[in-house]
C-alpha cells in the first residue's frame, strides 16, 4: 500500500510543482516587466526634467554643460550626457567629454527622433551595459542638441535577482507546506484503505479473526465497518463449518462400520478407523492408492467394480479369511453422483456380521443338539415302556431291569432340562449375584463331601490345598456350582484310580482356583470348543457318566458374571488343569 501512497503523493506534488512553477514564472516575468516599465517611465521623466533644466537658459557651452551634467547626474544617480545637434558631447557626468567620440550614430540618439523609446546596449566608454533614453532639445523648432540619461542595468539585475530569489524561496516553502499537508491528508485517506486491504488479504488467507481500523470519516468508516462485519460473518460461518466437519469426522471415525470413499479414478480418498482395523492397515498407507491394490478381498474388489460399471446401488455379503480367521461382512455400496448426473466416486460400508453368523450357527447347533439330547432318553423311555406294556411286566426280573433303565433315562432327561433352565437363567439380563464374603476353601470342602460316593465308585482321590487366604466376594451358591461342575467334569474324564486336586492360590488382588486331573486330556483344536453347549471331548464317556454337555458352558457364564478369567492347560493323554482367576472384590 506504500507504493499507492507514494504514487498518490508524487502525482499530486507533480501537479502542485507545475502549478507553482508556472505561477512563479508568471509572477517573476510580470514583476520584471513592471519594474522595467517603472524604470523607463522614471528615465523619461528625469530626461524631460533634465531637458527643461538645460533649455531654461539656452543651450549651454561645453564647460557649463559639463557642470550641469555632473550636478544633475549626482541628483539622478545616473549618467547624464548633453550632446550637441551635430553629435558632439558637451558634457557627461561619468566620462570626459573631450575623450568621447561623436554620438550622433548612437542608437538611443537615432531613436530619440524616431520612436521615443529606451535602448539597452553595451557602453564602450563606461565598459558595461547601460539602459539609455535620449530626448531632443528644441528651441523654436530648431534642434539644439540632445539630453541623454543612462542607468546601469546592475541595479535592474539585482532587483530581478532579488525578485526571483523571493519567488524561489516562496516556491520551496509552499512546496514543503503543501507536501506536508498532502502527506498528512493522504495518510488519513490511505491508512484505513491500507488497513482494509491488509484485513482483506488476511481474510483471503483464512484468518477470519482479523479486524480492521474503523475510521471516523463517514465513507472510510463505512468501508472498515463493512469489512469487520464481513470478517465476523465469515468467522461464524467458519466456526459452524468447522464444528460440522469435526462432528462429521468424529461420526465417521467412531462409527462401528467400516467406511471407504473411492473417487472417480478408483483411488481411495477417505477411510475411518474401523476400516483401518478391518484391513489391518494405516490410513496414510492406503489413501491415494487404487482400491484393487489395497482391498484385501478379491470378492470385495469385484463388488466395487460392479458399482462402477452399473452406477447402481449394490448390497451383499462377503467373507474372507485373515490369519486363519474367517470374517463375514454385510457390504453396502452406492455411487456418488452430482446434480449433473456425473459420477464422483463410490461409497462402501462394511458391517461385521461374523458374530451374528456365529450366533446363528450356534443357535442351529443348539437346536440340533437339544433335539438329539432329548431324543435319546425319550426314545429309550418310550421303547422300554412299550416293551413293558407288551408283556415284560409279567417277568419280574426283566420288568425291574427295564424300570431301572426308564428311571435313569428320565433322571438324565430331568438333569438336562434343569441345566437348560439354569443356563437360560444365567444368560438372562436380569440375572443377579448375591454377593458376600466367602471362602473358596470351605466351598471346595463341601464339594468333596458331595462327590465322595462318585470318588469311591471310581477309587479316585480328591485333595484340596490352599496357599494364603482364598476369601473373595461372590455368590456362594454360584461359586459352589462352578467348583462342582469342574470337579464333576474332571472325575468323568479321568480313569479309575486316578486323582483330582483343587489348588487355591492367593495373589495380590486375585484368588486362583486350579482344578487338576490325570484324565484323558484335551487336544489343542478341542480347547477352543469345550465351553460350547453340548460339546463333549469323549461323547460316549460323558453320556455314560450322566453328563448333559452343559456343565462347562454354565461354568463359563458364571465365571463371567464374577468378572473372572478362564484358562485351560491340557495335553492329550496327560490330564487337564482348569484355572479360574477370581478378583477379590467385585466392581
Amino acid at each position: 500500500m506504500n507504493n499507492v501512497k507514494n504514487r498518490f503523493i508524487v502525482s499530486i506534488m507533480l501537479v502542485v510543482t507545475l502549478v507553482l512553477l508556472a505561477l512563479g514564472l508568471t509572477i517573476g516575468a510580470w514583476s520584471n516587466e513592471q519594474y522595467v516599465n517603472f524604470v523607463e517611465e522614471r528615465m523619461k521623466n528625469e530626461t524631460a526634467l533634465a531637458t527643461w533644466t538645460v533649455a531654461e537658459n539656452g543651450f549651454p557651452e561645453q564647460e557649463e554643460a559639463q557642470e550641469i551634467a555632473t550636478k544633475a547626474g549626482e541628483i539622478f544617480e545616473g549618467r547624464l550626457t548633453i550632446i550637441a545637434a551635430d553629435g558632439t558631447v558637451f558634457g557627461d557626468s561619468w566620462a570626459n567629454p573631450a575623450q568621447m567620440e561623436n554620438h550622433l550614430d548612437r542608437p538611443e540618439i537615432v531613436r530619440a527622433l524616431a520612436d521615443d523609446d529606451v535602448e539597452l546596449r553595451y557602453s564602450e566608454t563606461i565598459g558595461e551595459d547601460l539602459l539609455y533614453y535620449a530626448q531632443p532639445l528644441y528651441e523654436e523648432d530648431e534642434l539644439l542638441g540632445y539630453v541623454r540619461i543612462g542607468l546601469s542595468v546592475e541595479s535592474l539585475n539585482q532587483i530581478n535577482h532579488t525578485v526571483w530569489l523571493v519567488i524561489t524561496a516562496s516556491f520551496i516553502l509552499a512546496f514543503l507546506i503543501l507536501f506536508l499537508l498532502v502527506s498528512r491528508i493522504t495518510k488519513q485517506i490511505i491508512r484505513p484503505i491500507d488497513h482494509a486491504t491488509n484485513a482483506a488479504i488476511r481474510l483471503a488467507e483464512g484468518d477470519y479473526k482479523t479486524r480492521t481500523f474503523e475510521d471516523q470519516h463517514k465513507e472510510l468508516g463505512r468501508l472498515g465497518r463493512s469489512i469487520n462485519i464481513l470478517a465476523y460473518n465469515l468467522e461464524q460461518l467458519s466456526r459452524r463449518h468447522q464444528v460440522q466437519q469435526e462432528q462429521m469426522a468424529a461420526l465417521i471415525d467412531h462409527m462401528g462400520s467400516a467406511l471407504l470413499f473411492i473417487n472417480v479414478r478408483g483411488d481411495v480418498e477417505l477411510i475411518n478407523r474401523t476400516t483401518e482395523q478391518v484391513f489391518n492397515i494405516e490410513s496414510s498407507s492406503i489413501t491415494g492408492k487404487p482400491y484393487y491394490e489395497v482391498v484385501p478381498s478379491e470378492a470385495l474388489s469385484k463388488f466395487i467394480q460392479t458399482i462402477y460399471m452399473t452406477e447402481n446401488k449394490q448390497r451383499g455379503q462377503i467373507e474372507w479369511t485373515d490369519h486363519f480367521f474367517t470374517k463375514v461382512y454385510d457390504v453396502y455400496g452406492a455411487p456418488v453422483v452430482t446434480n449433473a448426473s456425473r459420477l464422483r466416486g463410490v461409497t462402501i460400508v462394511l458391517h461385521d456380521i461374523t458374530e451374528q453368523k456365529k450366533l446363528e450357527q450356534i443357535r442351529k447347533d443348539f437346536v440340533a443338539n437339544v433335539s438329539h439330547e432329548l431324543k435319546t432318553p425319550v426314545t429309550s423311555i418310550k421303547g422300554f415302556a412299550e416293551t413293558l406294556i407288551d408283556g415284560a411286566l409279567n417277568d419280574q426280573e426283566l420288568a425291574m431291569q427295564f424300570s431301572e433303565i426308564i428311571w435313569k433315562e428320565s433322571d438324565r432327561l430331568q438333569s438336562l432340562i434343569m441345566d437348560l433352565l439354569e443356563l437360560s437363567k444365567i444368560e438372562n439380563a436380569q440375572f443377579l449375584l448375591h454377593l458376600e464374603s466367602i471362602s473358596l476353601k470351605e466351598i471346595s470342602d463341601e464339594v468333596v463331601t458331595l462327590l465322595a460316593n462318585k470318588l469311591e465308585e471310581k477309587e479316585m482321590t480328591l485333595r484340596v490345598t490352599e496357599t494364603g487366604q482364598s476369601v473373595i466376594e461372590g455368590d456362594a451358591q454360584r461359586l459352589k456350582q462352578i467348583i462342582l461342575n469342574l470337579v464333576t467334569n474332571a472325575i468323568a474324564y479321568t480313569q479309575a484310580k486316578g486323582s483330582v486336586s483343587i489348588h487355591l492360590i492367593e495373589k495380590e488382588n486375585e484368588v486362583e482356583l486350579h482344578v487338576q486331573d490325570t484324565g484323558i486330556g484335551i487336544s489343542t483344536p478341542e480347547k477352543l470348543r469345550i465351553f460350547e453347549r453340548f460339546y463333549r471331548v469323549d461323547r460316549a464317556r460323558s453320556r455314560n457318566s450322566g453328563g448333559t454337555g452343559l456343565g462347562l458352558a454354565i461354568v463359563k457364564h458364571l465365571a463371567e458374571a464374577h468378572h473372572a478369567k478362564l484358562e485351560v492347560e491340557s495335553e492329550e493323554g496327560e490330564g487337564s488343569t482348569f484355572k479360574v482367576i477370581f478378583p477379590k472384590k467385585q466392581a
